[in-house]
C-alpha cells in the first residue's frame, strides 16, 4: 500500500512545479533527491519537501525499507488563486492572480520485518522463572 505526502498552497504556478515533478515521476526515491539537488529550478525545493515528508512518512509510520521506496506517483494540481492588481497608466489597476498549488506524492517499497515483541517478552519470562 503506497504512502503518501501532500503540501497544500504551495506559493508557485502549477505548470512550474510541474515540470519539475516531471523530471523525477517513476524513479526511486534516491535518484529523485539527487537529481532535484542539481535541478536549478526555484520549484525543486517543495518538491523536495515533499518527497523527503513521503519518505519520512512511510520509514517511521509504516516500517517501509528506505533504501527501497520508489515514487510510484506525483501530482501537481490547482490550488487557489490569490486575486491582486497591479498598478498602470492613469491611476487605473489591471488585474491579475497569483497561482497556487498543491503537490501530491505517493511512495511505495518493502516492509521492514516487523518485531514481534510479545513473543520475546514471554520467551524472557519462560528464561527467567525457576524450576
Amino acid at each position: 500500500m503506497p504512502v503518501q505526502a501532500i503540501a497544500k498552497g504551495v506559493r508557485m504556478s502549477p505548470r512550474k512545479v510541474g515540470v519539475v515533478a516531471s523530471l523525477v515521476r517513476g524513479r526511486t526515491v534516491k535518484d529523485a533527491l539527487i537529481i532535484l539537488e542539481n535541478t536549478p529550478r526555484r520549484s525543486a525545493e517543495p518538491v523536495v519537501k515533499v518527497i523527503n515528508s513521503a519518505k519520512a512518512n512511510a520509514e517511521h509510520n509504516h516500517g517501509y525499507k528506505p533504501d527501497t521506496l520508489k515514487i510510484v506517483e506525483i501530482t501537481v494540481t490547482h490550488g487557489a488563486r490569490l486575486k491582486r492588481f497591479r498598478p498602470v497608466a492613469k491611476g487605473s489597476a489591471h488585474p491579475f492572480m497569483r497561482r497556487t498549488s498543491h503537490i501530491r506524492v505517493l511512495v511505495d517499497g518493502d516492509k521492514r520485518e516487523i518485531k514481534k515483541t510479545a513473543e520475546k517478552k514471554q520467551a524472557q519470562t519462560a528464561v527467567k522463572e525457576p524450576k
